[in-house]
């Protein structure tokens, strides 16, 4: 019996891109019971990817060929498209191609082309949640595409997901990635500021927690990520800022969305002022901490 994509039947995935975010996300499909044909250009996490059970191939396009799932996780839109460039020919008639990188906007659209110009089903779906979400198989997928693609690709995205959003047609996915980490960037900084605030005054960590998390200061970047050691024990505070989600990829997801907003004429003044402050906190050599790691950027001191 041909292979089709279904729920709890076994299909065959190329998975290109097996970083932080992409080795958590392939160990979830195949404990899910497909195969997974994986490839990536730093040996390491090939080494990694084989003890999950991930067939490692010698490149892209051998990871395509027998495909009926291609999911790429890269760090930026021109690799998404030279990639996709690579594989697309070569890929299996009808295949259904998903990019869960966090890429621009017109980037995203520019894939999509490239799979359609193939015959290709195709969504953008960059995801929420970090490494933990990644590990635990609970990221948030924010798809944009055809509604027959997404139909195809979400019993795929199941084993990696706790939510699963259409968010409309192509490039949909993206913008919605964009928005949601804009907010996130500017409310930790806000988070962080009014921690900083306390200090000054003399208020515990622990008070300002316990009224900010019950009242109308309360935000994810409050009770789920808190920037200071003790209030919530999972936040990377707790491990000397340790990732978590990198100040690097912040700043990277900050900029995209002050591209998306020049290019769209809208007017982003706090989302500009976070990328200027997460720059400086990159530029301190700071790329590779948390992002939450910032409030020690706002207290004028190094990591």
């Amino acid at each position: 019996m041909t292979a089709t994509i279904q729920e709890n039947l076994m299909t065959t995935i190329a998975f290109i891109g097996l970083g932080n975010m992409g080795n958590p996300m392939a160990a979830n499909l195949v404990k899910a019971g497909h195969s997974v044909n994986g490839f990536d250009l730093m040996p390491e996490n090939l080494t990694v990817a084989r003890e999950h059970g991930v067939t490692v191939m010698a490149n892209a396009v051998a990871a395509v060929k027998d495909a009926d799932v291609v999911i790429t996780m890269l760090p930026a839109g021109k690799h998404v498209l030279s990639v996709y460039e690579d594989i697309a020919p070569k890929a299996k008639p009808g295949a259904l191609f998903i990019d869960s990188s966090t890429i621009d906007v017109e980037s995203a659209r520019k894939a999509h082309a490239v799979a359609k110009k193939h015959g290709l089903h195709s969504i953008d779906a960059p995801v929420s949640g970090g490494t933990g979400g990644a590990a635990a198989g609970t990221l948030t997928f924010m798809a944009g595409g055809a509604k027959d693609a997404f139909a195809k690709a979400e019993p795929i995205l199941k084993p990696m997901a706790g939510r699963i959003v259409h968010c409309g047609d192509d490039g949909a996915g993206q913008a919605a990635k964009i928005c949601n980490n804009m907010m996130l960037g500017i409310s930790m900084i806000g988070v962080a500021e009014a921690f900083v605030l306390a200090e000054k005054l003399g208020l515990s960590h622990q008070a300002l927690f316990d009224v900010a998390s019950t009242s109308s200061g309360q935000c994810w970047s409050l009770t789920t990520y808190c920037p200071v050691p003790g209030p919530v024990p999972a936040s990377p505070a707790n491990r000397d800022y340790k990732p978590g989600f990198a100040a690097a990829l912040m700043l990277k997801d900050l900029k995209l969305s002050q591209e998306a907003a020049q290019s769209a004429g809208a007017v982003t003044p706090m989302g500009a002022e976070a990328a200027q402050l997460y720059a400086l906190f990159n530029a301190q050599g700071n790329g590779g901490a948390d992002f939450s790691g910032i409030i020690n950027f706002l207290r004028g001191n190094s990591l």
